[in-house]
């Protein structure tokens, strides 16, 4: 068997990054057309015509209104909201080394479900009107669900430093904190009269319907910059999926890369379950889909994981929209739903691969 002379090597690693760099491409086609379709599609019809017309005319009158103030703040929240999430998902696959970690391997979903519950309970922040469920101060359980979100990253990150950080640790750390808050969650559900209990249950079901610029102002600030960060150690992720060992040896300094970016994963979580509930499974399809396309190596993967994520649920999204309309659909029922056989085939045909 001859071997490969430089030339070839070169001209197969420029088809590795051709072929790479195509892939992402493709996904921001989808991504686009997804927009278009998603924008146009609802209760009510708008032309496509009238969509571009209301964006670059700023109108904000008629079906203007509806553009500027329903859809494009939820395209926008899905964007990120799904971006976010998905990448948040491969950092974290990277530093724990476990294919199943994602955000809510910190126990994130359910300290902020219980921290809205405790909004709802004891803060009166729901009421009941006619046939609907109203969250009447969704700040209040915005910033509780926030706040203890935080406080399950911050505990964790404290056991993990106790026992020696690690990974393990951190995922069994997760595991500890989820199953405490699910149980505050089950106490409040049992305290609560049936309007707060409506009030619980809404809340948990992930719904991009809440969405606001003020809301998507919020959720960019902390998305965007934190991707970044999590782009600029996309060599550090690559040394320490090889091995603890072989990163150290690289100079690699693994525990404080671990502490930084469980920190970053777990505000950006917080940020979006605060504002939008709890949507399961972008964390963990978004990440192992692009892995199925683009393979492991983190400059490619860091860009195709947030773009295929927001994929995933503007597409969810969109269906949520029309499935059951006029009626629309909580988003976290869909992905939820979808997501386990999803995530159940992704596992098998990863295992016989």
């Amino acid at each position: 068997m001859q071997d490969r002379g430089p030339s070839q090597i070169s001209a197969g690693y420029a088809a590795y990054i051709q072929r790479k760099v195509v892939c992402i491409i493709a996904t921001l086609v989808v991504l686009f057309l997804l927009v278009i379709v998603s924008a146009t599609t609802g209760a009510i019809r708008i032309p496509l015509g009238e969509v571009l017309s209301a964006l670059v005319r700023f109108d904000f009158t008629g079906l203007g209104r509806i553009v500027w103030e329903v859809r494009m703040p939820r395209i926008v929240a899905a964007l990120l909201v799904g971006g976010g999430l998905s990448i948040c998902g491969t950092v974290m696959q990277s530093i724990l080394r476990n294919s199943l970690a994602s955000p809510y391997t910190l126990g994130i979903s359910s300290a902020a479900a219980f921290g809205a519950s405790f909004a709802i309970v004891f803060l009166q922040a729901g009421s009941s009107h006619a046939s609907s469920v109203v969250i009447n101060n969704p700040s209040v359980v915005s910033l509780c669900a926030f706040a203890f979100s935080m406080l399950a990253a911050f505990t964790i990150l404290l056991l993990t430093s106790l026992t020696r950080i690690s990974a393990q640790s951190m995922v069994l750390s997760g595991i500890a904190i989820s199953s405490m808050f699910s149980a505050g969650l089950t106490l409040m559900q049992y305290m609560a009269d049936s309007v707060q209990l409506a009030n619980i249950i809404s809340w948990t079901f992930g719904d991009l319907g809440r969405s606001s610029w003020g809301s998507v102002l919020i959720t960019a600030v902390a998305v965007v910059p934190i991707s970044w960060l999590f782009f600029r150690y996309r060599w550090d992720f690559n040394a320490m999926e090889a091995g603890e060992e072989l990163a150290k040896g690289l100079g690699i300094r693994t525990e404080r890369v671990r502490m930084l970016c469980m920190v970053a994963a777990s505000l950006v979580s917080a940020i979006v379950v605060s504002f939008f509930g709890i949507i399961g499974f972008v964390g963990l399809l978004g990440p192992h889909i692009a892995r199925q396309i683009i393979g492991g190596d983190h400059r490619y993967l860091l860009l195709a994981s947030p773009l295929v994520g927001a994929v995933v649920l503007l597409a969810a999204d969109t269906v949520a929209r029309v499935m059951l309309a006029p009626m629309v659909l909580p988003v976290g029922i869909l992905t939820s739903l979808l997501g386990g056989p999803l995530f159940i085939y992704l596992l098998i045909k990863g295992a016989k691969s």
